[in-house]
This record gives structure tokens, sequence and C-alpha cells, in this order.
């Protein structure tokens, strides 16, 4: 079960299982009899993934991951909160995790309600869902002042909201938790943004934060 992977070593790992994914030659590892029985009395997974909760963002799929590589917390949005940071400390101060994937995806159902929220004669959401979307609320609010600010029209395009939240997404976890942030800072940690292209099945890294190479077209 030991393992000591950097941060890059780490993404490279997921990098490479969503490029078989993508390219429809998965290898499907670690989902036999073997891992199961040698992952009985412990975990020592290679990430944490922080996700959407939706159906199409199956994290050890699109991966092309088996059981006990990824800690896999997801909601709708993936919005962060008080169980989300502990879950996520807990992967990095017990599991020893080397890195973050904070993972977005086009299509968001919980980016759309954000950016209709916006319209004046919008339906009142359920309680609880509002309070699940309401975060996303102030990047769908920036992306439609850029959009008028440019004579684009005041409908955000929800690929830019979306990305706009995942980095808002990665900051809050940074801004919540002194023991993640610390962990970055010290080379212990990396995070990963990634935005999900669902008919692509491609994971575009938008941050790295605490490792060596810089993500796609930088």
């Amino acid at each position: 079960m030991t393992q000591t992977l950097t941060p890059d070593q780490a993404w490279e790992r997921m990098k490479e299982g969503n490029e078989r994914f993508v390219a429809g030659a998965p290898r499907h590892p670690h989902q036999d009899v073997e891992r199961r029985h040698e992952l009985a009395a412990a975990q020592r997974p290679i990430a944490a993934l922080f996700g959407c909760s939706d159906s199409r963002l199956a994290a050890e799929i699109i991966f092309d991951m088996g059981l006990g590589d990824l800690f896999v917390v997801r909601n709708a949005g993936q919005v962060t909160g008080e169980s989300i940071m502990g879950t996520l400390e807990y992967a990095v101060d017990v599991l020893e995790v080397p890195l973050i994937v904070v993972l977005g995806h086009d299509e968001c159902g919980a980016v759309r309600a954000a950016i209709d929220s916006l319209q004046s004669d919008a339906p009142l959401l359920a309680p609880a869902i509002w309070r699940q979307v309401s975060p996303i609320v102030p990047a769908a609010r920036r992306v439609r002042q850029e959009q008028l600010d440019a004579g684009e029209g005041d409908e955000p395009n929800a690929w830019r909201v979306g990305q706009l939240h995942l980095r808002d997404t990665i900051t809050a976890i940074l801004h919540s938790s002194e023991m993640i942030s610390d962990a970055v800072a010290s080379g212990k940690l990396g995070i990963v943004g990634a935005n999900y292209r669902l008919a692509e099945g491609a994971a575009v890294p938008d941050v790295k934060l605490g490792l060596a190479e810089n993500p796609a077209g930088e």
C-alpha cells in the first residue's frame, strides 16, 4: 500500500488515465478481487477529487482508475462547504494525498440555475437548491458584466461562468483551510482545477498550483 508520489506524478497518472478514456482504450485497473483484498485494511489514494455530482462525471471512469485510487467528494456544482472542507482536509492530513483535483464541466445544471436566477422573472428555487447554487451566482454576475462591457449582451456564457466558478472554488478552498494552503506552499500538495468536456471526455486543466508544469495552452 505504501506509495510516495509528488503532485506532478499524481497528476500525470490521472492525465494518462483520462487520455486512455478519451481514446476509447481504458485499462480498467485495480478492479479485481486481488485489489479488493489488498484494500480491505487500509487505503492510500493518489489524489482527492472534488467534483460535481452530475451523473456524467464518474471520476474513476473518466480517469480510468479503480478501487483505492481516488478519494472522491461530490456535490451539485462542486460548491465548497463545511463538510466538503472537512473531507478534503482529511484526505490531505490523514490519507496524505499529494493532489487535489477540482473538476467542473460544461452543461452544468447548477451553473445553469445560477445564470437563470439573474433574470427578473426567474422562478423561485427550493431553499436547499438555492443555498447550493448561490455561491455560483457571483461568477454569473461577473460574466454578465464582462459581456455588457464588451457589448455582447446580458446572457452570461455558461462555459465562462463555469470557468470562473471553478477558480472561485479553488480560492475558497485555500482561504478556508490554512492546512491545505500551507501544504501547497510547502510543495507537499498540488491543486489542479480542470473542466471536463462531456462530448470529448477530456479533463482540461485550467488552474495548477504546486505543480511544476503549466496548464495546457500556457
